[in-house]
């Protein structure tokens, strides 16, 4: 069995560090992590609350769906994210994400 480190896996498969298909990769593992920890943040914040994801949705003006899919990381639109974040009494429009930085929303 061959045995290799990530960065000579990723290198094979996606391209070495500097190319264009290797900085679109690097871009979309970043945004999918913020996308998580976005989503995470809502999470907590709507369990704090003692939230269904549908009592939340209604607040929102989604279904239930949709808010499973941002808590999940899934892609949501800057306007969702805000109406989120007021639905759930966010009084401040910056969202601290740890070593990722802060995000601010309004």
């Amino acid at each position: 069995m061959d045995y290799c480190t990530l960065e000579e896996m990723i290198e094979r498969h996606v391209g070495a560090a500097g190319t264009p298909e290797r900085e679109q990769f690097e871009t979309e593992v970043r945004e999918g992590i913020e996308s998580y920890r976005l989503g995470e943040a809502v999470r907590e914040a709507r369990k704090r609350q003692n939230l269904t994801q549908k009592q939340l949705g209604e607040r929102v003006g989604v279904g239930e769906a949709q808010i499973s899919k941002i808590e999940s990381g899934k892609v949501a639109t800057f306007g969702t994210f805000n109406r989120v974040f007021r639905a759930l009494g966010a009084t401040s429009g910056t969202l601290d994400l740890g070593s990722l930085g802060r995000v601010s929303l309004w």
